[in-house]
């Protein structure tokens, strides 16, 4: 062939090469569905996160007086000022913000040292009765933060804070206003709730040591310090950090726990003070307070990845060695036994029975038989008690609002668990490509942004209609109309927050299925969708258990995401009880939060049992 005929079939050449790349591209069922998921998780993570900054800074109508000079949606520093640097700031920003903070370093620091104490002496120690604490230590995690708060009222609340007196008062009695309420209370609830993260994430990594590491350091002669310190703690270290994320990012943005403890005494946290401004219907200045907050979970999460750095790339499971040698107690053996039983019965069992035995209590602070009642289960109205108001079981109202929660919960925890496992089937097999580190990071991104704050940020962007196509006629036709008050807008919000865990247990249970398997079937000329639902659906089905599991326990005591998004009809459970907390109806609302325990518990059980269920592997541990 001629250099003239080559030269012509150069630029053909590339053309075809170009299509080819392209069709390839197309046709590759991984770069669809890894495509299709770029564009939904930015749709619903990127958008609503930028729709909510720039709110921030247009003028809202509800403040047209103010500026009769301007109009809706022009530039305004207004509520940014309003909230930085004027008169309000104090109450709205800075004494919150130094309540929350103060909050989440003691809840970070207290969790950490007792979730890792734990798991030291489960994993690494010859502590009897293992199978007993493995179970009994992640009871906590099943109880809503918020029924604690509860739980410790019942037990601590004086006569000076109107409604029921609680049990030492009962007795006798007198507890301080501190102790009954306000920052001390908050913090030893959420480290009673929070030390199971730790506990989690510590005890899988201290499982998965490589022995032989540890065995080498005592060969070369340093002792079983020495070892913990250089050798242990740095492989650790990973595990320990990310339950500092996880704890200190919570207890930033927890809602329900500063709402029972600290509202009545006005102790108000930066996510109290945001549902209090949006109920105000101040809710423009809310999102600022929004941004402030989701910027410092931000910065605080990325300062804990730098300080990781190069550590979590460790290998840590190894080819040989088997399981560490058992660290010998000896006599302090029993004695720490029975500490950590005693933490579990008094922070955990014993409110919670307390719990229990009030909701069966007529008049309050007289625990004898003689006032046993089942009025606040399922008694009929009578005047006499609390105005009227029935049974719980005798409401209506709670029987539509057990229909909302469980209908929520299953809706969210089955599609969550799909969607997670299928986002995690892409970013396992596309780990090292662009758009797989792009999903990663994404997926991750409403972790960072703490409950109340989401669920503002949903609020915000979908109170009105998106999407919309002008019509020939004139007129627009919406393909997303407001989702405000719908069912379908708290199963959203609820699916996407809990990406980050659903995504987690996916990519873990994802990395475990060889891809040697989808290729031979492949080879054999099976479909992406065969390969897909013949041997990746059922080789997943205990991680889709497990992942299903954890998201059901985390919205069945949801309060936070959903407060602010939920309207009388779509209530849920943990919210009922929070208006009856409210209305100094306690009885009532501890029927609730038993109910509730309840129903978590006997899921968690049948999915153990029946389904092999793992919390720990949903959280990635």
């Amino acid at each position: 062939m001629s250099t003239a005929q080559t030269s012509e079939l150069r630029p053909y050449s590339r053309v075809r090469k170009c299509k080819n790349a392209i069709l390839n591209v197309l046709t590759n069922p991984y770069n669809t569905i890894a495509l299709a998921a770029l564009v939904l998780l930015g749709y619903l993570i990127v958008v609503p996160l930028l729709d909510m900054i720039s709110t921030t800074f247009e003028l809202q109508r509800v403040d047209l007086r103010r500026f009769p000079d301007k109009a809706v949606g022009e530039f305004t520093l207004y509520y940014w000022n309003r909230l930085i640097a004027s008169n309000l700031s104090q109450a709205l920003l800075y004494k919150p913000l130094l309540n929350s903070l103060a909050i989440a370093v003691s809840v970070s620091t207290l969790s950490i040292l007792l979730g890792s104490t734990i798991a030291w002496l489960m994993v690494r120690s010859d502590m009897p009765a293992k199978k007993f604490f493995s179970l009994a230590v992640i009871i906590p995690y099943m109880l809503p933060s918020w029924c604690k708060s509860m739980a410790w009222i019942t037990v601590f609340k004086n006569s000076r804070i109107g409604g029921r007196i609680g049990f030492l008062a009962a007795l006798g009695v007198e507890t301080p206003n501190w102790l009954a309420y306000g920052p001390i209370p908050i913090v030893l609830v959420l480290v009673i709730h929070y030390y199971a993260y730790a506990y989690l994430l510590v005890s899988a990594a201290l499982g998965s040591l490589n022995s032989e590491l540890e065995e080498m350091g005592e060969i070369a002669g340093a002792n079983k310090t020495q070892i913990l310190r250089k050798i242990t703690m740095p492989l650790v270290l990973p595990a320990i950090l990310s339950s500092v994320i996880l704890t200190f990012s919570k207890a930033m943005g927890t809602f329900g726990v500063p709402a029972f403890l600290g509202m009545k005494v006005n102790f108000n946290t930066i996510s109290t003070t945001l549902y209090q401004t949006i109920k105000n219907r101040e809710a423009t200045t809310g999102y600022a307070v929004a941004m402030i907050l989701i910027t410092i979970s931000s910065l605080f999460v990325f300062i804990n990845q730098k300080a990781i750095g190069a550590r979590k790339s460790f290998a840590t499971i190894g080819g040989k060695g088997g399981r560490s040698t058992l660290i010998k107690l000896g006599p302090w053996k029993y004695l720490i036994t029975a500490l950590l039983l005693v933490l579990l019965v008094v922070g955990v069992m014993g409110p919670l029975v307390i719990l229990v035995i009030d909701t069966f209590m007529l008049r309050p602070g007289e625990y004898s038989p003689a006032n046993f009642t089942l009025h606040y289960w399922g008694g009929v109205p009578n005047p006499a008690v609390y105005e009227g108001e029935p049974g719980v079981l005798h409401n209506p109202r709670f029987w539509m609002i057990l229909r909302n929660t469980l209908s929520l919960v299953v809706c969210t925890s089955i599609i969550a668990s799909l969607v997670g496992q299928t986002i995690g089937y892409i970013i396992s097999r596309t780990r090292g490509k662009l758009s797989g580190k792009i999903i990663e990071q994404l997926v991750f991104v409403p972790y960072l942004i703490p409950s109340i704050a989401f669920g503002a940020i949903y609020l915000s962007m979908f109170a009105v209609p998106h999407l919309g196509i002008p019509l020939p006629g004139g007129g627009v036709f919406y393909l997303l109309p407001s989702l405000y008050g719908t069912f379908t807008l708290m199963v959203l919000v609820s699916v996407v927050k809990h990406l980050p865990f659903s995504c987690r247990a996916g990519i873990s249970n994802m990395l475990q299925i060889g891809i040697e398997l989808e290729e031979a079937a492949a080879i054999q000329g099976a479909s992406f969708i065969s390969r897909f639902k013949r041997i990746v659906l059922p080789l997943s089905r205990a991680g889709f258990v497990s992942g299903f599991m954890l998201i059901f326990i985390s919205i069945m005591k949801e309060l936070d995401l959903i407060i602010l998004i939920m309207t009388p009809t779509r209530a849920t459970l943990p919210y009922m009880a929070f208006q009856y907390a409210n209305q100094n109806q306690e009885p009532y609302s501890n029927v609730v939060a038993v109910i509730l325990f309840i129903i978590v518990f006997i899921v968690y059980a049948v999915l153990n049992l029946a389904g092999k269920a793992d919390i720990a592997k949903s959280m990635g541990g």
